[in-house]
């Protein structure tokens, strides 16, 4: 069951990722929501210093090959990245 909500998640943070490609450009991103989501993702890194997180989260995600870590490791990476890409996406 887990695997599955798991899986689900991937999907919807593919889902998203498709649906903002193909919509209208964004504006223009002042200074402030880069630096919070550089900090975000440096704080991400602290927590998962073994890890190649690369600079897209989203990316992250999608390389991820369910399986390849024991369960609560697995769980608990997945957990904080999309944590992570969901604080960047919220701002704070």
């Amino acid at each position: 069951m887990f695997v599955f909500l798991l899986v689900l998640r991937l999907a919807k943070r593919r889902v998203r990722r498709l649906v903002r490609r193909s919509g209208p450009a964004a504006p223009a991103v002042p200074a402030g929501p880069v630096d919070f989501a550089g900090q975000v993702h440096g704080d991400l890194a602290a927590e998962l210093p073994d890890e190649d997180l690369g600079q897209d989260l989203d990316d992250c995600l999608d390389r991820y090959v369910l399986g390849s870590k024991p369960r609560c490791e697995e769980v608990e990476y997945l957990e904080l990245v999309q944590e992570a890409i969901d604080r960047i996406e919220r701002g704070r």
